[in-house]
Parts: structure tokens; C-alpha cells; sequence
């Protein structure tokens, strides 16, 4: 049984993955401002990956019987100094994600919570991807520095990237 302690916490992470949906929102927005909509359209579809984990925790919740709590969303960012630097910033975000992710686990291990376990332990492997695929964009990025066409290179090819559900999940 799901404590209420744990609830609140799988809330606390609800929410967050809906903040984190905002934030990759904003990202979005930045790269159309500056001509670049693959790297807009990386962007939205991270943002409807985020709202997929929210709702993965939603349906989650309501599964076992607790009870839905929405809290404000935070101001996010809006503003880059350069495509790098928001990436950057999308690893960082992704890296407390991680963390909330495992302190979410140990309580769960703590608490002996097997079936919360089990829905944790589809995040983790998810947060691997996550870290992965944002920090190979990072090293591109920075192997390429300022020429302008292996840019775009790299923007024509994320313009194709498409959000599709998980079938594991």
C-alpha cells in the first residue's frame, strides 16, 4: 500500500514533469525566435514526452488510490545566449530529474512499495535516454562551434524527430 508520504512525493514529481513540459515549451519558442525550427521541433516534442510522464504518474496515482493534487507552475526561462546554451540548460534540468527520480526510488525501496518500484524503475531506464540524447546534441554542438551550415545540418535533422508514445510504458 502506498503511503501518504510517497503520494505526496509522486505528486511533488507530477508536477514537475508538467513544469518540465513548460520549460522545453519556452526552449521550443526560443529556437523559432531565432530561425532554427528543428531544434524548436526537438523541443515540443520533449515538451509532449514530459507531459506523457506526467500523466504516467497521474494514471499512476489514480491507480492506487490516491488522490490528484495540481500546485502552480513556475516561471521558466525564456531566454538563451546561444542554441548551446539551452541545451546546457536542458541537461541540467534533465540531471534533477534524475535525482528526483532516484529519491523517489529510495523511498519506495524504503518503504518496501514494489509496485511504485516497478513504475520508478521504467523512469530510471527513460532518464538514461534522456541524459544520453541531450548530451550527444551538447557534443555536437560543440564540435561543430560557429560554422553556421553544420548548424543547420543539425537542425534539418532534428526537425524530423516525432513524439510517439512508449509501448513499454
Amino acid at each position: 500500500m502506498v503511503s501518504q508520504r510517497l503520494f505526496e512525493k509522486l505528486n511533488d514529481q507530477m508536477n514537475f514533469e508538467f513544469y518540465s513540459s513548460h520549460i522545453y515549451l519556452a526552449m521550443s519558442a526560443y529556437f523559432e525566435s531565432i530561425d532554427l525550427p528543428g531544434f524548436a521541433n526537438f523541443f515540443r516534442v520533449q515538451a509532449e514526452e514530459e507531459k506523457f510522464h506526467a500523466m504516467k504518474f497521474y494514471s499512476y496515482i489514480n491507480e492506487m488510490e490516491g488522490r490528484i493534487f495540481f500546485k502552480g507552475i513556475p516561471d521558466v526561462e525564456n531566454e538563451y545566449s546561444s542554441a548551446l546554451d539551452a541545451l546546457k540548460a536542458a541537461l541540467e534540468h534533465e540531471k534533477k530529474v534524475t535525482k528526483r527520480i532516484y529519491e523517489l526510488m529510495d523511498i519506495a525501496l524504503e518503504e518496501r512499495e514494489h509496485a511504485t518500484m516497478s513504475l520508478l524503475k521504467w523512469f530510471i531506464d527513460e532518464q538514461v535516454e534522456e541524459e544520453a540524447t541531450v548530451n550527444s546534441l551538447i557534443k555536437k554542438l560543440e564540435r561543430i562551434g560557429n560554422d553556421v551550415s553544420a548548424l543547420y545540418s543539425v537542425d534539418e535533422q532534428l526537425s524530423t524527430r516525432v513524439f510517439t508514445p512508449p509501448t513499454n510504458a
